[in-house]
């Protein structure tokens, strides 16, 4: 929708979250509810998003100016000093950014699950001039708790009536809830958002106001209905974070599946918004996958796995591993119990297995770690094999450095590398070495100590254990 701008609410204390934090802060799927709301306000073609901010100001301001910076839309933080209600709020948004033309949607900073396409309709529900207003309505299975809006013959919005204010009649048969949220005409808003007054037991400046406001300029003020109740749904409880943290935990894998994913219990995996898996990818139980994370076809997901912030290409097989901010390519196998930290880019059919930690390395095409190793600030070439529990020693106590493995390289088992290492192309490193210089390629490099023998020394020792009880 051109011109339009969405104004998200996210000025509230959120006291029944019983938090240090700002609510809207809080994460469903890993992502704070706040850009839930201003993904969404972006999705339906605002191209200015404006979030009021007030409890926590700094908290919301720092997570807009971390997601959006370089935006294609303009998202800003406006802060609301003096929280006197929703109409206040949406009066200072307005003051702080000039807004005066275009429609204008205002949503609550807690509606997690209303969707781009929702937000692109309700925008345009104030457009052309068939409405200067519009409440968002839903009809939800339990309606106890909302105001119920009440329809005239041509479809204009007659009463709000607040849960507080209704009969025990209407509480029963008016099922159209007013969800909170708001589309106007923004000239008509800028216009009369004035004469929004307090004179209530609060003190405080209601924006459902402005629809009465609206009509008595003659204005029609109409209901937008959204089909899908669970978009007019807030959070106000962690309880309710639950809830519609599960509720968009389906929709993201009911999507997944419908495009060929396979899901072994879909109630046992949760995939980030900004996430994407290929066709034919198996997603086991307890999987996670965080930020923004890209998983190709044919892979194996889990069980017990937790991606954040990490790509993997096709034919990948990962298998009870964590990894942050990692590259997996093609055909790469992980796991079980792999952990794959910052910096991490794993080349085609390269493998880290069992009890494998890798930090801020290259391992090459083919390359194998298979179990019990650590391999940190390293630049290691193809077809090279580390045997069990070798360690790359990167850290003196004060920096780190880097080690480079060639081409074809073998290291055997227990073998520690104390960087800067240099071990060359085809070269073989004996099982418990200590390697402190360059090894040439090709070459045969042995670090162990000279072992001792002392014939017959047991029977002897322990005799004189025993004689000693």
């Amino acid at each position: 929708m051109a011109n339009a701008t969405a104004i998200i609410l996210a000025a509230g204390e959120g006291t029944r979250m019983k938090s240090n934090h700002a609510k809207v802060s809080h994460k469903i799927l890993g992502k704070p509810m706040i850009r839930w709301v201003a993904d969404a306000a972006i999705a339906g073609g605002c191209d200015r998003v404006v979030i009021v901010v007030g409890s926590h100001a700094d908290e919301v301001r720092a997570i807009a100016e971390a997601a959006y910076a370089g935006a294609t839309a303009t998202v800003e933080c406006v802060e609301q000093a003096e929280r006197l209600g929703t109409g206040h709020a949406v009066k200072v948004a307005l003051e702080a950014t000039g807004i005066s033309d275009g429609p204008v949607v205002v949503l609550n900073g807690d509606l997690p699950l209303v969707t781009g396409q929702t937000v692109a309709a309700f925008a345009e529900s104030v457009s052309g001039g068939n409405a200067a207003a519009t409440a968002f309505t839903i009809v939800p299975p339990d309606p106890f708790g909302y105001g119920r809006i009440v329809l005239a013959a041509d479809g204009t919005i007659e009463r709000n009536i607040e849960q507080k204010d209704c009969t025990p009649e209407q509480a029963a048969t008016l099922t159209e809830c007013n969800a909170g949220c708001y589309a106007f005409d923004g000239a008509l808003l800028a216009a009369h958002i004035g004469e929004v007054g307090c004179d209530n037991a609060q003190g405080e400046y209601y924006l459902p106001d402005m629809l009465e406001i609206l009509k008595s300029h003659g204005h029609a003020v109409r209901a937008f209905h959204c089909d899908d109740w669970r978009e007019g749904l807030g959070v106000n409880s962690r309880a309710q974070l639950a809830q519609l943290t599960a509720i968009a935990r389906d929709r993201i894998n009911e999507q997944l599946m419908a495009a060929g994913v396979t899901f072994i219990d879909p109630a046992q995996a949760w995939i980030g918004p900004d996430c994407t898996i290929g066709r034919d990818t198996i997603v086991w139980p307890q999987t996670h996958l965080i930020g923004t994370c890209h998983v190709g076809q044919n892979c194996q997901l889990g069980p017990n796995t937790r991606l954040t912030n990490t790509s993997a290409g096709n034919d990948c097989v990962i298998d009870e591993t964590v990894a942050i901010d990692a590259v997996l390519e093609n055909g790469v196998d992980c796991g079980p119990r792999a952990y794959l930290r910052p910096g991490t880019h794993m080349l085609d059919n390269s493998k880290a297995g069992t009890h494998v930690e890798i930090k801020k390395s290259t391992i090459g095409r083919g390359s194998k770690v298979p179990h019990l190793s650590y391999i940190g600030d390293t630049t290691m070439g193809e077809g090279v094999n580390i045997g069990a529990g070798s360690i790359t020693c990167n850290y003196d106590g004060v920096h780190k450095h880097k080690s480079v493995i060639g081409d074809n390289v073998f290291v055997g088992s227990d073998t520690m590398m104390v960087a800067p290492a240099e071990i060359g192309d085809g070269a073989l490193v004996a099982a418990g070495s200590v390697i402190t210089e360059p090894v040439p390629a090709d070459a045969l490099a042995l670090g162990r100590a000279r072992q001792t023998v002392i014939e017959d020394w047991a029977p002897v020792h322990f005799e004189k254990l025993r004689a000693q009880k």
